[in-house]
């Protein structure tokens, strides 16, 4: 929404103020549009395995979503972990084994469908559950193996943000390739009329003026909305990290929880109150 809002904004600022006082009409110059786009598309394919050209067409509807990491979801998680952990605590860690091993089919997971909806947060908080469940743990261990597992899928889901940075930073440069194009034709028609000459000048121009509005003003927004929504869903992975920690270091599950809170980002964090309401309400 708000990425759609900015293109509106970019556009009124650059070609309505031009409108003012030159022509629209001049800026249309149908071969320097498909010549920048061409090379743009181009520079991608060339410059990207079919790995990482799938992982960037896959991630660019997200940045048309709303983030689906709230503070509502966050409570779920919390509230979510809580019954885990309270469950293992009265009944023993061979009591979820069912839960880790058949997620989908879980009385506790399948109260919580936005936290089941994230695959990677499934599997990354099933596989820890599962390795408690199997026998003596090394918590310091542990956390060497989140950690290693947390920066490669941060590594892999910055992936697309750096490809279409890398995008956006060459698109100027084939702006100033299509100019030159068009200096060359100029300098081609050097005995035509000034008219002439002025209007294919004028063209050329138009090649620097898309590379660099296509760049920073619409392509570079989308690697900033794709690296916002990597941090933001990383937290969750964070969170999760203490809370298992903690609890396998002895903490009781409200006080684990209190850890998983504690590491939210301010706008997502809820507060302790409301957190503790919400998981007296769901006992």
């Amino acid at each position: 929404m708000f990425l759609i809002i900015g293109y509106v904004v970019i556009l009124a600022a650059s070609l309505g103020t031009y409108a003012i006082h030159g022509s629209l009409a001049a800026l249309w110059v149908p071969t320097e549009y498909v010549a920048i786009i061409g090379l743009t598309i181009g520079g991608f394919v060339a410059g990207n395995g079919i790995k990482a050209i799938k992982a960037t067409v896959g991630a660019l509807p997200s940045i048309f979503k709303g983030s689906p990491y709230n503070k509502a979801f966050y409570i779920d998680l919390l509230a979510m972990l809580y019954e885990i952990l309270s469950k293992v605590r009265k009944e023993g860690l061979m009591s979820i084994e069912n839960d880790v091993e058949n997620p989908d089919s879980s009385p506790i997971f399948s109260k919580y469908p936005a936290f089941m909806a994230d695959h990677h947060a499934v599997d990354f908080l099933t596989d820890y559950l599962r390795m408690m469940v199997g026998g003596n743990l090394n918590a310091f261990e542990i956390e060497n193996l989140m950690d290693a597992e947390m920066e490669t899928h941060h590594q892999e889901a910055h992936g697309p943000a750096h490809i279409v940075s890398k995008v956006a930073d060459s698109t100027p440069a084939f702006g100033i390739v299509v100019a030159v194009m068009g200096v060359v034709n100029v300098m081609g028609s050097v005995g035509q009329p000034p008219a002439v000459l002025g209007k294919m000048i004028g063209g050329a121009l138009v090649g620097t003026f898309l590379g660099i509005l296509i760049s920073y003003g619409f392509i570079a927004p989308i690697a900033g909305q794709l690296e916002q929504r990597v941090e933001e869903g990383g937290k969750i992975y964070q969170c999760m990290k203490v809370v298992l920690l903690a609890s396998m270091n002895g903490y009781a599950p409200q006080v684990a929880i209190e850890f998983g809170r504690k590491v939210l980002f301010s706008t997502d964090r809820p507060s302790f109150s409301e957190l503790e309401e919400e998981v007296k309400n769901r006992k």
